[in-house]
Order: C-alpha cells, then structure tokens, then sequence
C-alpha cells in the first residue's frame, strides 16, 4: 500500500496557500506604510496580520515542518529541514 506523503495532501496545500494569502497582505501593507508611515489604521491592521501570520506559521511549522533555515524556525529530531519540499516540490 503506498503511503501519502503529508506535503502531497491536500490540507497540506491548502494550509500552503493561506500563509501566502497572509504574506501577501504583510507585504502589501508594508508597501503602503513605506509611503503612508502615519497611518494609523494601516499599522494597526499591519500589526495585526503579521500576529497572525506569525501563529499561523507556528502552526504549519509544527504539522509540516520548518518553513526557513539558518536559526529561523525550529526543527524536530532528526533534523527535519531537510525533509521538507523545495519550493518547486510543491
């Protein structure tokens, strides 16, 4: 019986695909408050998007395994980095 790899699952993408929504909307805002730096309502929802970006990544790391390397996330044992897909992989 052949065994589905956890990154070939769909909750797996899906999981994928809302830390991209939520890096989209980091950026975005990042951008707007690089011109705009006293607006008030755009850090707030700034701040509020990267906490939760930061949760959420807290999440999928703990299921998935690391999203960066170099002492950026944590890893299991044995070292899991290298477990993970490569972008392409994906």
């Amino acid at each position: 019986m052949n065994q589905v790899h956890p990154f070939q699952t769909p909750e797996y993408h899906h999981m994928l695909r809302q830390l991209q929504e939520l890096d989209f909307v980091c950026l975005e805002l990042n951008l707007y408050l690089d011109t705009h730096p006293g607006d008030t309502q755009a850090i707030n929802q700034f701040n509020h998007f990267a906490y939760e970006r930061m949760k959420f990544a807290n999440q999928f790391q703990e299921k998935y395994g690391p999203l960066l390397n170099y002492g950026h996330s944590f890893s299991g044992v044995p070292f899991t980095w290298v477990e993970t897909p490569w972008p392409w992989q994906v």
